[in-house]
C-alpha cells in the first residue's frame, strides 16, 4: 500500500487519486490530507509507477516545474518547490466520487456507482 501525502495540493488531491489509480491499476482511498492505493491483485504497487503518473499529471496541467514528487518508504509527497498554489474554481458536486467498497471501482456519478453496486449482490 503507497501514502500519497497531498498537503501541497489539495485542490487537485481527487482528481490527482482518479488518474494515479488508473495510470498504475490500484484501488484509491480519499482521505483529508491524503490518498492510498492498495494493490488489486497480490502484487504491490510500484511506487516508481506512482511518481511517473504524478509527474504526468503535473504535467499535463502545467504545474510540474512547481512541484517535487518525494518517495520515503511508503509515502509519496508532492511538495510545492516556490510555494506555488493551485487555484481550483469550486464545481460543485463534479468533485465528489463514489467509490465501491467491493471493488474500488470509481466514479463521479451517483447513479453509475448505483448501478454498479448491484451487480455485487446479484
Amino acid at each position: 500500500m503507497i501514502t500519497v501525502n497531498c498537503r501541497d495540493v489539495p485542490s487537485i488531491k481527487s482528481s490527482l487519486a482518479v488518474y494515479t489509480s488508473d495510470q498504475i491499476g490500484a484501488v484509491p482511498a480519499l482521505k483529508q490530507h491524503e490518498f492510498m492505493l492498495s494493490p488489486v491483485d497480490d502484487e504491490d504497487v510500484n511506487p516508481t509507477e506512482v511518481i511517473t503518473a504524478i509527474k504526468m499529471f503535473l504535467a499535463s496541467i502545467g504545474c510540474e516545474r512547481h512541484f517535487a514528487v518525494i518517495q520515503k518508504n511508503s509515502v509519496i509527497t508532492v511538495v510545492s518547490l516556490d510555494g506555488y498554489k493551485l487555484e481550483t474554481h469550486p464545481q460543485g458536486k463534479s468533485d465528489q466520487f463514489f467509490s465501491c467498497i467491493h471493488c474500488g471501482h470509481v466514479t463521479q456519478f451517483e447513479t453509475i456507482h448505483n448501478n454498479h453496486m448491484k451487480i455485487h449482490y446479484l
